[in-house]
């Protein structure tokens, strides 16, 4: 059996590739997501609904043009025509409601009416935890994907776990959904990246920690890696001391009644969240 007296450059390159591998596909998800953020971003079937803002103008009528909120009771104020429903409707169909209106009124013969979405605010998301940008963000078109939402939200602090949670709503019911999102990458199967709804919740937990201690060169707190074993566990703590020994290595789990049971652990068990690995001295 191999005994740690320190970390070797094997066993460092083999957790620091891990975190690099990480860092750079959570890098290369917001790449993504923001590209696809902007392909999609002009609300082309998007349900127009209170607060947003819209830009309303008519072609060769600039004194008609108009900038305006949609109100609470779901309509917009335009020159001449008055009040138009407009919560529930995409831009073309508010568009040929008020051209409508307009050929009805007898103020333009032909009107050509345009209708741009300056600021979504009908649908909203909010993004919690430890993202760079926590807050409510609207929604700017009718299917939204979560790692499109996190990118918005300016993407996972070094801090932020892999596997992010979206607290959603189907039939009336609470649902909590596990999204993985360095995997989502990986595997290419953007199919997994979650729709989120209105009022939807994202929340990126802090990463997941172990604890050793003992005869080791550098007990404390850890990020634990994906897949992390006690052996590289060891290694990330500095090693074993010169009294510490791999014999009796023990290690301290939660279980999921809360009760901490204590276990002999083997050098290739695997660590999961908040264990705790105890280095025993060497007895001879």
């Amino acid at each position: 059996m191999i005994r740690l007296r320190g970390t070797s450059i094997e066993q460092r390159t083999g957790i620091g590739c891990a975190a690099m591998l990480r860092r750079a596909l959570l890098a290369l998800l917001t790449v993504h997501a923001l590209a696809a953020t902007a392909l999609g971003a002009d609300g082309g079937d998007y349900a127009l609904g209170p607060g947003d803002v819209v830009k309303i103008t008519v072609f060769q009528n600039p004194d008609l043009t108009t900038e305006t909120r949609v109100a609470e009771a779901g309509t917009v104020t335009f020159p001449l025509v008055g009040q138009v429903q407009a919560a529930g409707q995409s831009t073309a169909q508010l568009e040929r409601a008020i051209a409508q209106k307009l050929r009805d009124g007898g103020f333009v013969n032909r009107p050509q009416v345009n209708v741009v979405v300056l600021q979504f605010r009908a649908l909203q998301v909010s993004v919690l935890g430890q993202v760079n940008k926590p807050g409510r963000y609207p929604l700017e078109q009718s299917k939204n994907r979560l790692s499109e939402v996190v990118a918005l939200a300016g993407g996972v602090t070094p801090l932020g776990a892999d596997v992010v949670t979206l607290v959603t709503t189907d039939n009336g019911k609470e649902k909590k959904i596990s999204v993985d999102l360095p995997e989502l990458i990986r595997s290419g199967d953007l199919s997994r990246d979650a729709v989120i709804r209105n009022g939807d919740i994202i929340f990126v937990d802090r990463y997941p920690v172990f604890y050793i201690y003992g005869e080791v060169q550098r007990p404390g707190q850890y990020r634990l890696e994906r897949g992390m074993t006690v052996m590289q566990a060891l290694a990330v703590g500095g090693g074993l001391t010169l009294r510490g020994t791999e014999r009796g290595l023990r290690i301290s789990r939660r279980d999921p009644s809360g009760a901490v049971t204590s276990q002999d652990a083997k050098p290739d068990e695997a660590v999961l969240p908040d264990d705790v690995v105890f280095v025993r001295e060497s007895m001879f």
